[in-house]
């Protein structure tokens, strides 16, 4: 298989991904940091120098992407640009590794929120915008990003779609060009983080951090500013306004995209998926409160509301706020949040996890196998909105359920090894493959994954990528079918 196709659409790639470094050499520049803004300058002048040397070596291999090139140039995406976020960080926070440094770019670009650093509070303006503008960035695909402002190039965008878009219903265009569905998702994810940005402003938060947690509540990805998360501002109002958010974009952007064009509601109240979504997050909300009161963590029955439905939508649609440490709430809490995060999100949002359609499809076939045990002959096909659902994609939801369970194993396995404790090493591996963020044990919301080993952290790394593009995207590469001609 030749690469050639693929390595030069990613020169275009990496030279676009130098101007993302505008935006913290602008708030260098606004706060005087001259230091730090010839740094950020230099940051983007060599990611601008090697995306040019690349273009060189390859712009005799423009052309139409097959589906190949497709998936190799979303996990070179992937691989490569967390190598030139991490350069800041490598430079400008004090006593870091390179470990740590790709690490959090890593987190930040595939909106994990499992962060490597301490203190937070003390670094530049300039470095924590950068963290959190690389999770608004890769909330909803870089690749989606390029599809939609770079046309010219001729790319086989129906492939990059299949390869970035979360789901397993990936064949559906909302528009004839895949560049104007891609530039329409955008169009929508800007006009709700407007919103969420003047909330957070109106509820009390300065501008640099309104902009902050908009691109980290709108990305489902959950670093902050400060070590104490969103508990930094003891604000009721602000929580409020991260929960309604998180949960408006835990919500498909298709739909929101549809509603739109429509101008009606239908699209999201005859979805099945998102029906499911709200009730499950409802009844999740209910129990949790109710928990806090019987167990008497919290006696003010508003007050256990709001820290429920603040920790259930921030863990459920993998975002990864936290107020408290909820680790000291009944054990039954945190297990059960981290376990929601599994699969909570829709397909087609910014949030992780195996996504609620592929677990509604789920139980419809455990349900299909139960009668076909009482009724061996009957037909009763798995269907989605009133339709069957084709064979195909029941088949790529099962393989992928195994991929998934056969992969979280795996890498707990190799924490196991390296000689971390199995609440740690287990919680560690679910939140990084579901993009969660916080886990248990040391990994806890109190805590953070500064203190691992660099053998551990690159493991998280690679738990990350296979979340973000969804394990099949990524392990599709070492198949031998893949690279044959």
């Amino acid at each position: 298989m030749h690469l050639g196709p693929a390595l030069y659409v990613f020169s275009h790639v990496l030279m676009a991904f130098a101007l993302v470094f505008a935006v913290p050499m602008a708030w260098a520049w606004f706060h005087d940091d001259l230091t730090h803004e010839m740094l950020w300058a230099q940051a983007a002048a060599l990611t601008l120098a090697s995306g040019a040397a690349l273009w060189g070596l390859t712009r005799r291999w423009r052309g139409e992407l097959a589906t190949r090139d497709g998936f190799v140039l979303v996990n070179l995406v992937w691989l490569v640009l967390p190598a030139y976020a991490a350069l800041p960080l490598w430079w400008m926070v004090p006593g870091i590794t390179w470990h740590h440094a790709y690490f959090e770019a890593m987190s930040a670009l595939t909106a994990t929120g499992a962060t490597a650093l301490s203190g937070l509070d003390r670094l530049p303006v300039s470095i924590n915008v950068w963290r959190c503008f690389l999770q608004y960035v890769g909330g909803l695909g870089v690749m989606l990003l390029v599809v939609a402002v770079l046309p010219m190039l001729g790319l086989g965008g129906m492939q990059l779609y299949k390869a970035e878009t979360p789901g397993p219903m990936k064949d559906q265009k909302l528009t004839p060009r895949i560049a104007e569905t891609a530039r329409g998702l955008w169009g929508v994810y800007f006009a709700f983080s407007l919103l969420c940005l003047l909330a957070y402003r109106w509820a009390g938060m300065s501008w640099a951090d309104a902009f902050m947690h908009m691109c980290t509540t709108m990305g489902l990805a959950g670093f902050s500013s400060y070590d104490a998360s969103i508990g930094h501002f003891q604000s009721p109002a602000v929580e409020w306004v991260a929960v309604v958010f998180m949960a408006l974009a835990g919500i498909s952007f298709l739909r929101y995209f549809m509603v739109l064009r429509g101008w009606t509601l239908r699209p999201l109240w005859q979805d099945r998926e998102i029906r499911t979504y709200v009730v499950v997050l409802g009844a999740a909300i209910a129990l949790v409160t109710g928990m806090l009161l019987v167990e008497g963590v919290y006696a003010d029955p508003p007050t256990a509301l709001r820290l429920a439905a603040f920790h259930v939508l921030s863990l459920a649609t993998t975002t990864g706020y936290a107020t408290t440490d909820y680790l000291q709430w009944p054990v039954f809490i945190p297990i059960f949040l981290l376990f929601l995060g599994t699969f909570v999100s829709c397909a087609g949002s910014t949030g992780g996890g195996i996504k609620m359609v592929r677990m509604v499809l789920l139980i419809k076939q455990a349900r299909r196998e139960l009668v076909r045990i009482i009724h061996p002959h009957v037909v009763n096909p798995v269907t989605l909105g009133g339709q069957a659902v084709p064979a195909q994609v029941m088949a790529a939801v099962l393989g992928f359920m195994l991929i998934y369970g056969a992969a979280t194993m795996g890498l707990t396995f190799l924490l196991l090894l390296s000689g971390l404790d199995l609440v740690t090493a287990f919680s560690a591996v679910v939140a990084t493959v579901n993009n969660i963020g916080p886990g248990l044990g040391e990994v806890g919301p109190a805590g953070n994954y500064g203190g691992l080993s660099p053998f551990q952290l690159w493991v998280l790394s690679l738990a990350m990528l296979l979340g973000r593009l969804e394990l099949l995207s990524v392990l599709v590469l070492f198949t031998r079918a893949f690279w044959r001609r």
